[in-house]
């Protein structure tokens, strides 16, 4: 496959930087176009390249003669040819993919050899902070009193199977080995070193293996994803990334802070096998697999790494002296080899290995892979593991072999302190309506209330007081129980079980969806009590194990999440039972549905104003009860639910409102383009550390003016105004969604364990916001991210009614100029007009007509699409208006990189999709050209990289 057309105008720099990864691209290419014509044959390859130039000419020159003869190209192809040709370019968008990773690693390495350590680096976060003056003294104790978490979740856009991800996992390595082939080819003169071309051609045959790999491996799954499914998938990562680049992350921040201590504040949070909301496959029995399967991971980590410092720590109590804690860690140990009877390390780490083969035992049911001693003596809790392994480093620093500490023993004792026994704090969720049917059966059953349901909120709220206040329980012994109240029941029971398991840590937040009322958190509260999970009484010192997290989606929603947490915490005993169970409050915002309820604009803009009303709130209460609050940021892959670049997200936080303290969810195949790689996921990982901690304690966020908050509040009633328009009040346009979009074909794929849909409806109300948002990405609308900010702006700059001509330009510049003020002075504002800078640059009106010619009615297809198309352009021009950049990306190079290097093998995936969709849609539904239609979703997927 040729990658040439589109970078004949570059500059002469620039290609320059980018050479290496036009070399990668081209390699990779050619190892493909190879791979399509031995297994394919030649007639195979020449229609990709055929396809191939007619969608480069339609995109480049918009040649009406090249859409004409790509419309009757692909309408010409069977069913196979059509699924051999989306295959060659989805495969070829997941290796640009990885040529681009490599290429920013790279690039990466280039700034930090040149001392231009980037933004988002902890190296530049730290200088920052010592030239603000803030001592690591003061750095390390912010450390100590932060939580910062992202959460992996499960949700119907993670496209990609375990195989492939596998695959690309090698390619990438080989693609790095090949530059140190070539870097180490330039240190000895050049090509010199005959070994070069060798190791280079090996290096390419190793490829190839891995591209026919692929060629071969099945891109889609047969049956839906499984919950079980997801927890794998999730648990891959962890093994890739995660369990080795989350201590070199503490590791980084060590050297940084020198002699002061770094706590573990960093953790892992997961919801997949918890998360329930709307998914009946998740029940007690898969949150059970979640967490023994994590256990297992974690564990089996642990084994690895005491197995090879075993080997590394032969050293003798001949040769050096153990102090007398070792000595006895050494002789607590089963072996008895007269091989290792002078080597204390060797010995002790056998009895660690012996307990820790125990302990997988016993809380997976697993067999470790080695035995140098029978599995004994398990250890019952990941303290008292961590508690061995500090003897030894101890014991190690008493006779200078710090070097020894360094290497493997640091980052294992930063693992088990970050992981413990159960690798990542799993997240249980449940819709409000749920827990209030179940409380309903409850008292109904035990004659305490007969119709809950009928009662009004200050009753519901006395009545759940009275009950948290008692010390009996609800259920009924023999009474017969709905389904729905057994599995949730059941869900909170085995939470009980296993925070006793695995420890406290293993389960932490309950989220309730919906949350709407101060009894939507009480009902919570009870069903923990019903089971043990909150013990006492509210007026009798109780606890709970469990944090109730209220999740506020809707802009309704957001709007009145300070006051719902007002009148909780006004509550009687509810202030005191949050501190005594350990003075945590999290509150998770939504950024999606309050998107699709209200537009971008819109949705942002409420979520600023709760945080800043949330954190007013806790400050308040603070005098009495001091309660640590912390966000949890339920941002999804696209901008449109809350995505883009998490470093400028935090950042652009209302100021006083981060505090070290946050949480935000991972989702969909960002997963993926931001963890598969261990380098670039330590990269990610490091961006939320640096950006909490400028956040904090640099504050670079200062209040925005009253004009400024008064401009935002009107172009937000604008735009929430132009965007209900268009969704909720166009006559039509749930058809002209349904019709332009593969929505209906992606509910079908098998990409998800739960439905696309809340209910059996093609309501916008009752869809989920995640299948909403992946669908405008497919036809490259991308409507989510930037609709009613245009008209909003048109409306804002518009001069007011009945004044002269003269007085109307005056006001329209100096309301413009205040717009570009905001760009220019207010982090919330630039963000948000980054991010839909972004989002109109992958958007594309030609390929996005395509997908409007599916709409079978003409009338509602020209009416709606022209209303989306004079919005885009209004957006377009607000953008130029107020940042001063004619062109998207002027300030992102690296995605306009991105764009330009990867997009023209997009192009014909979009033009296959819609090819497919219409005969799909017109009966000709075989299975090629089901099979068609879903690899095309998986490659445009792929190729965005942050559509779902």
């Amino acid at each position: 496959m040729n990658s040439t057309d589109h970078d004949r105008t570059a500059p002469r720099r620039r290609k320059d930087i980018e050479q290496p990864l036009v070399d990668d691209i081209r390699l990779l290419g050619r190892i493909l176009g190879d791979v399509i014509r031995e297994q394919d044959g030649m007639a195979a390859y020449e229609l990709v390249e055929q396809v191939r130039k007619l969608s480069v000419a339609f995109r480049r020159d918009a040649d009406q003669e090249a859409d004409r003869a790509l419309k009757k190209l692909l309408k010409s192809l069977s069913g196979d040819q059509t699924v051999s040709v989306i295959r060659a370019f989805t495969y070829f968008s997941h290796l640009a993919n990885l040529a681009e990773d490599r290429h920013y690693i790279r690039r990466r390495a280039v700034h930090e050899r040149a001392g231009d350590t980037q933004e988002g680096s902890v190296e530049v976060a730290m200088a920052r902070l010592r030239w603000a003056g803030i001592s690591p003294r003061a750095i390390s104790q912010t450390l100590a009193s932060s939580y910062v978490s992202p959460v992996l979740t499960a949700h119907p856009t993670e496209v990609q199977r375990k195989s492939i991800l596998d695959a690309e996992r090698d390619i990438a390595q080989l693609l790095t080995a090949r530059d140190e082939i070539k870097a180490r080819a330039q240190f000895h003169g050049g090509t010199k070193d005959a070994l070069t071309p060798r190791e280079l051609a090996a290096n390419e045959a190793q490829l190839r293996a891995r591209v026919i790999q692929l060629w071969h491996t099945r891109l889609l799954r047969f049956s839906r994803l499984t919950v079980v499914d997801e927890i794998e998938n999730a648990l891959s990562y962890y093994e890739a990334t995660f369990l080795r680049e989350i201590p070199k992350l503490y590791a980084g921040l060590e050297r940084e802070l020198g002699a002061y201590p770094v706590a573990s504040f960093f953790r892992m949070g997961q919801w997949i096998g918890g998360d329930r909301d709307g998914n009946p496959n998740v029940s007690a029995e898969t949150l059970e697999y979640a967490l023994r399967r994590q256990s297992e991971m974690a564990l089996r980590h642990y084994l690895t790494e005491v197995h090879y410092l075993g080997g590394e720590l032969s050293l003798s109590a001949r040769l050096v002296e153990v102090p007398a804690a070792m000595h006895a860690l050494a002789e607590s140990s089963p072996d008895t080899s007269e091989h290792r009877r002078d080597e204390p390390y060797r010995r002790a780490l056998t009895g660690i290995y012996a307990r820790l083969a125990a302990t997988l035992k016993q809380l997976t049911g697993g067999d470790a892979a080695r035995h140098a001693v029978a599995p004994q003596n398990p250890y019952l809790r990941a303290e008292d593991f961590l508690a061995d392994l500090r003897v030894i480093e101890a014991s190690l620093n008493t006779h200078h072999a710090e070097a020894l500490v360094g290497q493997r023993l640091r980052p294992l004792l930063r693992a088990v302190e970050v992981f413990g026994f159960h690798l990542a704090t799993v997240d249980l969720r449940q819709s409000s309506d749920k827990h209030e049917a179940v409380v309903a059966e409850l008292l109904a059953q035990a004659r305490v209330e007969p119709d809950y349901a009928a009662l009004d909120e200050p009753a519901r709220q006395q009545l759940l007081l009275r009950l948290l206040n008692e010390t009996r329980p609800l259920r009924v012994l023999g009474a017969e129980y709905s389904a729905l109240a057994q599995h949730e029941l059941a869900i909170f029971e085995s939470a009980r079980r296993m925070r006793e398991r695995y420890g406290a840590q293993a389960l932490r937040h309950y989220i309730i969806s919906h949350t709407e009322t101060v009894s939507d958190l009480l009902e919570v509260l009870l069903l923990q009590k019903e089971v043990g999970l909150l013990r006492g009484t509210l007026d009798a010192a109780a606890t709970a194990d469990l944090i109730v997290v209220p999740l506020f989606e809707t802009i309704e929603d957001l709007r009145n999440a300070a006051p719902i947490m007002g009148d909780f915490y006004a509550l009687p005993g509810i202030a005191a039972l949050v501190q005594r169970s350990g003075a945590e409050q999290d509150i998770m915002l939504g950024y999606s549905d309050s998107n699709k309820d209200g537009g971008i604009f819109t949705s942002n803009w409420e979520l600023y104003r709760a945080e800043i009303a949330l954190v007013e709130l806790f400050d308040r209460l603070s005098a009495s009860h001091p309660i640590q609050l912390r966000m949890f940021h339920g941002r999804g892959g696209t901008v449109g639910r809350g995505g883009g670049p998490s470093y400028q997200a935090i950042l652009a936080q209302p100021p006083g409102t981060v505090r070290g303290q946050i949480r935000l969810t991972e989702q969909g195949e960002v997963i993926g383009s931001k963890y598969a790689n261990p380098e670039i996921g330590r990269r990610n990982l490091e961006t939320l550390v640096a950006a909490t901690l400028e956040a904090t304690l640099l504050q670079p966020t200062k209040p925005a003016t009253k004009a400024f908050l008064q401009a935002a509040a009107q172009l937000s009633e604008a735009s929430m105004a132009a965007y209900r328009a268009l969704v909720y009040e166009t006559q039509g346009f749930t058809d002209y969604f349904f019709g332009s979009t593969p929505i209906r074909e992606i509910a079908e794929l098998n990409i998800g364990s739960r439905p696309a849909s809340r209910k059996a409806s093609q309501r916008i109300e009752d869809l989920r916001a995640i299948p909403w948002g992946f669908s405008w990405g497919q036809c490259r609308l991308t409507l989510p991210g930037w609709y009613g900010f245009g008209s909003a702006v048109a409306a804002f700059l518009a001069p007011t009614e009945g004044i002269a001509a003269t007085a109307a330009k005056t006001e329209r510049s100096a309301r413009l100029a205040l717009l570009q003020k905001m760009y220019r002075q207010w982090p919330f504002f630039r963000t948000l007009l980054s991010n839909m800078d972004m989002v109109l640059a992958k958007s594309d009106m030609a390929l996005a007509s395509r997908y409007a010619e599916l709409v079978g009615d003409a009338r509602l297809r020209k009416k709606v699409f022209a209303l989306i198309e004079a919005e885009w352009q209004r957006t377009t021009d607000a953008l130029t208006q107020i940042t001063g950049d004619r062109q998207r990306l002027a300030h992102n190079p690296a995605l306009a990189r991105s764009i330009r290097h990867r997009f023209p093998y997009i192009d014909p995936l979009h033009h296959l999709q819609v090819e497919l969709l219409r005969r799909y849609r017109e009966g000709q539904g075989d299975e090629r050209v089901q099979t068609g239609i879903h690899i095309s979703i998986n490659g445009i997927a792929a190729g965005l990289r942050n559509t779902g």
